[in-house]
């Protein structure tokens, strides 16, 4: 969500800011991304849920893997 504001618009910057993210963080931001496809109508009250996924992040990772999978136009 926050990828289109501020400096994480530019996709470069997004970039050099993944390399220094640890990975839960990553996984977590990816499956946040999914979810808002899924409900873009949601506020992040209604995802908060989420944060206690991000546990595992290798399950978050497959779980927004699957999500964007299932998303039509994605493969």
């Amino acid at each position: 969500m926050a990828a289109h504001h501020g400096h994480s618009a530019d996709p470069a910057a997004r970039e050099v800011a993944a390399d220094l993210l640890p990975t839960h963080l990553l996984a977590h931001a990816t499956l946040l991304t999914e979810l808002a496809h899924l409900a873009p109508g949601a506020d992040v009250d209604q995802l908060a849920f989420a944060a206690r996924l991000a546990a595992d992040p290798e399950a978050t990772g497959g779980l927004a893997a699957f999500l964007a999978h299932t998303r039509p136009g994605q493969s």
